[in-house]
């Protein structure tokens, strides 16, 4: 029997397993699009209905769920035999990182990291879906959470907690110089990530108690949401580390002071690998490089001391 193009069963496995076609498009460095054609071509070679779309997302139907659960041990398998026949002359560490974070602080930054590994290579993957540790997905992954797993086989250890605040183009602030609290805000342009959860967070912790239906623009990701507030598109949330050179540097302003912590970066690797050599080197290496910075600029321009929470 002739097999299906391993390129669709690859676009096959990944969607069902991330839920999305966009997910395992950013996963495989190849298009929504072309994500979408190979799972049509798949379907039409097997002459069977594997995924329906269900909202932003897609569902395995039932036979799709059999054949994706065959389709994955399968994948699982080539990776367990291609990871057992590598050499070991030259050192991996595989890091999967969230994107905003993975452009602003640490790209620029990985020949050191490399160096202090002795010379190996440091594959830094920033995907829309979480790794896989028993698939080998990745050795370790950066990601910012609000809750940490304890237990289990994964252990997380937290690298930053820091301070999340509006910010604004100056120009967009010229426009709007009233405001004086966070009811203000409500009545100005607002720029979310993924969903509305970020901005209602940060006014609930404001002091904000009745909160409406919030509008503005998705845009899926934190440095994306950045970016179209430093052209004047709205007001962005984010936290210093992301944007603590652009503050400094008269790009953004932050629109009200305040002292709200919402999520913290961690560092997760499964449990048995904290032990290691590399995975302590990464979490030290971390902890120094994601430090935000001592000041910030307010909306006043009267620069303010930010401290870290001690939680």
């Amino acid at each position: 029997m002739r097999l299906p193009s391993l390129a669709a069963l690859r676009a096959f496995e990944a969607v069902g397993r991330t839920g999305s076609i966009r997910a395992a498009g950013e996963e495989l460095a190849i298009s929504p699009t072309v994500v979408s054609r190979h799972i049509q071509n798949l379907q039409a070679d097997l002459g069977v209905t594997l995924m329906e779309h269900k909202g932003r997302g897609v569902i395995l139907t039932q036979a799709g769920a059999q054949y994706h659960g065959q389709v994955r041990q399968a994948f699982d398998l080539l990776r367990q035999a291609t990871q057992g026949t590598k050499t070991t002359g030259r050192k991996s560490l595989t890091i999967w990182c969230i994107p905003g974070l993975a452009t602003v602080k640490l790209l620029a930054r990985l020949p050191e990291l490399e160096a202090q590994l002795g010379g190996g290579d440091i594959p830094l993957q920033p995907p829309l879906s979480r790794p896989d540790f028993s698939r080998g997905d990745a050795d370790a992954e950066i990601v910012y959470l609000d809750n940490p797993p304890r237990q289990g086989d994964l252990r997380a250890e937290r690298l930053s907690h820091p301070r999340v605040f509006p910010v604004a183009s100056p120009a967009l602030l010229a426009r709007f110089p009233d405001i004086t609290s966070p009811l203000d805000l409500l009545r100005l342009p607002l720029i979310h990530e993924d969903s509305t959860d970020q901005w209602e967070f940060w006014l609930r912790h404001a002091g904000v108690t009745h909160i409406p239906i919030l509008q503005g623009p998705r845009l899926w990701h934190a440095h994306l949401a950045i970016e179209a507030a430093k052209i004047g598109q709205g007001i962005a949330i984010a936290n210093a580390l992301l944007v603590e050179d652009d503050v400094r540097l008269g790009r953004l302003v932050e629109v009200l002071p305040s002292e709200v912590y919402l999520g913290s970066y961690y560092l997760v690797a499964p449990r048995n690998r904290w032990s290691s050599r590399p995975i302590q080197m990464l979490f030290d290496w971390l902890v120094q490089v994601l430090q935000p910075g001592r000041t910030m600029i307010a909306a006043s321009g009267a620069a303010i001391m930010t401290k870290e929470a001690d939680c």
